[in-house]
Order: structure tokens, then C-alpha cells, then sequence
């Protein structure tokens, strides 16, 4: 079997210069990579850069690497386009069992144990996401009014990587997870878009790594 993640820029044009945002003097988009090699399942990771930001995708990344135990050297290739096309320059090479991880450039600082209860769980199910209970209340409401109360005990926020099958991920609409299956997320794997989120950023990178973090 063969573990693929892909890193994308999710959902907003400016997040591919967010994705360069200097955290504890590094790309934002260096720390998720680096995350993603620092798990040992993980074979390949691949960049899907949009064109305008693919220099710098390239720049941010540069370096990165990994020794598997056959002491073969592991990296990350950045691939300009969608996900499709990143997984398509690779998966000639890929077994039929293959897991393949779609991440959100943003989320630099998902834990290991988090990325691998997504591997451990796609084969079971053919889709799996991460996810947290919802802390908030959440209301209805119309143009001026609040009109109802969701009951947030079934409601879940979604994180990244999402796990796919290779037959799944050929198949799945981008980002719709109806009907996959759900394991625990974590805090840390928020998406760093404002000065708050920032803050946090930072002190998880500087936190030391036999601690834990926020």
C-alpha cells in the first residue's frame, strides 16, 4: 500500500498567498509538508500549486525531505494545477490499495497520531474525515431574526486530511464528504486565516516538540 498526501489550497482564491504567511520565520505551507513527512506512513507528498504561486510553492518547500528504513529519500513535489492532475503525475506508480490524503495547505499543525487515525481507518470506510464537536450554539435565523436553535450535540466541524481509497478519490467530488466515515480531530488542526489563528500558529511552532501544544 502507498500513502499519497496531496496539499491543496481549499476553498479561497487568496489562500495560496496565505499559505506563504511567515510562521516562526517559515512559509505557513513549509510546516504543513514538513508535518506530513515527519509521518512515517506517509510515501509521497505532493503540492497542487495554483499557476500564480507555484514559484513560491516551490521556494517554500524546497529542501524538504525524509529517509524511509531502505534509507531511500522521500520528498515533495510541487505540481502546478488541481489535485487531480498532482495525483495523476504519480499514480501510474501507485498499488490498488493506495490511501490518498487531501489536506488543506492551511492546516499546518495536525498531529501525527491525528493523520494516522485517517490512514488507519480508509479501507474500513472508503472516505474518512476528521472532525470536532461543535463548541458553539448555533442558531437559525432569518433576515432579522433568530427563528430557531440547531441542536449541536450531532453537529461536527470538519478538518483535513480527508482519507480516500485511490478508487474513491478518482470518483469524489472535491471537499463533499457525505456519507464518509468520522474519527477524532484535533485543536491544533485549525485553519490559520486571521491574526488570532496567527498568534496560535506561532506558538505552536515554537513550542518543543516533547511538549505538548496548545
Amino acid at each position: 500500500m502507498n500513502v499519497v498526501a496531496i496539499v491543496t489550497v481549499a476553498h479561497h482564491a487568496s489562500d495560496g498567498e496565505l499559505a506563504l504567511t511567515p510562521v516562526h520565520g517559515e512559509a505557513l505551507l513549509t510546516h504543513t509538508v514538513r508535518g506530513l513527512l515527519d509521518v512515517p506512513e506517509i510515501d509521497l507528498v505532493l503540492v497542487a500549486a495554483p499557476q500564480r504561486c507555484a514559484s513560491s510553492f516551490s521556494e517554500a518547500v524546497g529542501g524538504l525531505e525524509k529517509h524511509d528504513l531502505e534509507k531511500r529519500v522521500l520528498g515533495c513535489q510541487v505540481v502546478p494545477g488541481s489535485p487531480r492532475q498532482a495525483l495523476a503525475a504519480v499514480e501510474p506508480d501507485l498499488s490498488l490499495d493506495s490511501v490518498v490524503l487531501l489536506h488543506d495547505a492551511l492546516r499546518a499543525f495536525i498531529p501525527a497520531a491525528t493523520v494516522r487515525e485517517v490512514i488507519n481507518a480508509v479501507g474500513d470506510a472508503s472516505v474518512v474525515v476528521p472532525v470536532l464537536p461543535m463548541a458553539d450554539t448555533v442558531k437559525v435565523t432569518d433576515a432579522s431574526l433568530i427563528v430557531g436553535t440547531e441542536d449541536r450535540s450531532r453537529l461536527r466541524t470538519a478538518q483535513t486530511p480527508i482519507g480516500y481509497t485511490l478508487e474513491a478519490f478518482r470518483s469524489a467530488e472535491p471537499w463533499d464528504v457525505t456519507g464518509a466515515a468520522i474519527v477524532a480531530g484535533h485543536p491544533d488542526a485549525m485553519r490559520v486565516t486571521t491574526d488570532f489563528e496567527l498568534s496560535l500558529a506561532e506558538a505552536i511552532a515554537a513550542a518543543p516538540k516533547n511538549e505538548e501544544t496548545l
